[in-house]
């Protein structure tokens, strides 16, 4: 079992309009809604993948239920999300159809109080156990401690099991330095993390800071990964144009399957990049092309130095 850790879940609503314009009124012509959080989003292509998932973190008052009634409807998703007081956020997803963008509003979580946090924090510690790997994802809602992701790594850590990293700002500082197995940044985040706008030189960086593997994701020019076993970088055969949401963690997805699966670096890569494209490419944040993805997926670029470390 793959788990994956959405603190801070949130149901994603995509709205699509026919041309997104400044101080006007839209039609909307089709409404999505899907469970949604960024571990949330890597549960759910892991489940497609193949992969039996157990998603935790929070959820409370009516968005809260909703996002639960969604995940009773994934095969291979098991609900372990914990209970608050507060009421789980939604992301609002407007897509333009007439030129694919996409604009994002995103709601604050709600505010989790020390017994809520001490009651996950035994759902987690009972979690792991059983865990192949887990995913750590998103921000952190108000009232978890910043160091928060730390101290999971340091318990998946004493339990054997492989850690996947990705957030952002002090809680990626404070979590890379509790040397997950995988960080996976944006560009803007890793150069906030390391001072350096240099991808390759600021992936070394991160690494000398603990983490054992860091993964950039470097937008329409693919991927850049720093590891023991070499560096590499995989870039996607063309660019893509459509809905974002959920990319990033369609590429979380496609490194943490590779890692239960034992793949090689490359071939992971591949995954998650080909991962990535689809989803820009689906109708729904969220989800991805699989057609796309297959199509795609032997079509990466893959170069790297092997014997670099």
């Amino acid at each position: 079992m793959i788990l994956t850790v959405t603190l801070n879940t949130a149901l994603d609503i995509t709205y699509r309009v026919r041309s997104l314009r400044p101080h006007a009124s839209h039609r909307v012509t089709d409404v999505a809604e899907r469970p949604g959080g960024k571990g949330l989003n890597v549960a759910r292509v892991l489940a497609a993948l193949g992969h039996e998932v157990t998603v935790t973190g929070f959820t409370g008052g009516a968005t809260g239920r909703a996002v639960q009634e969604h995940l009773t409807g994934t095969p291979e998703v098991v609900d372990a999300l914990v209970p608050v007081d507060g009421s789980t956020r939604r992301t609002i997803a407007v897509v333009d159809d007439r030129t694919g963008d996409t604009t994002q509003l995103n709601e604050p979580g709600p505010t989790v109080t020390p017994a809520e946090w001490s009651a996950f924090q035994e759902a987690y510690d009972d979690l792991i156990a059983s865990a192949s790997a887990v995913a750590l994802c998103g921000s952190l809602p108000p009232g978890v401690p910043v160091g928060a992701y730390a101290g999971l790594i340091r318990t998946a850590k004493a339990a054997g099991v492989p850690v996947l990293l990705d957030t952002s700002g002090e809680p990626l500082r404070r979590g890379v330095a509790a040397r997950p197995d995988i960080v996976k940044p944006n560009a803007d985040e890793l150069a906030e993390l390391t001072g350096s706008h240099e991808p390759v030189r600021a992936t070394q960086d991160a690494r000398r800071r603990g983490a054992r593997a860091v993964v950039a994701s470097l937008g329409a020019e693919g991927l850049l990964a720093a590891t023991s076993e070499g560096r590499w970088r995989a870039t996607p055969p063309a660019s893509v144009h459509g809905n974002p949401t959920g990319a990033g963690d369609s590429t979380v997805a496609g490194l943490l399957s590779g890692l239960v699966e034992r793949l090689p670096w490359p071939d992971r890569l591949a995954r998650a990049v080909a991962l990535s494209a689809a989803t820009v490419l689906a109708p729904v944040a969220g989800e991805f092309d699989r057609g796309a993805y297959e199509e795609l997926v032997g079509r990466v670029a893959v170069t790297g130095d092997v014997s670099a470390a």
